[in-house]
């Protein structure tokens, strides 16, 4: 048996963030959203 490893919520989130980050889509839907909600406040 493979014994699994303790993972910290750091190196998870890290994780997910480098996942997301090369995520190309997801990236322009983050700026889309960003970009929406700046130009309701202004």
């Amino acid at each position: 048996m493979r014994k699994n490893r303790k993972i910290n919520f750091r190196d998870l989130v890290n994780e997910n963030k480098k996942m997301l980050m090369n995520d190309e889509k997801f990236m322009e839907e983050i700026e889309r959203k960003l970009d929406e909600k700046h130009m309701k406040n202004v």
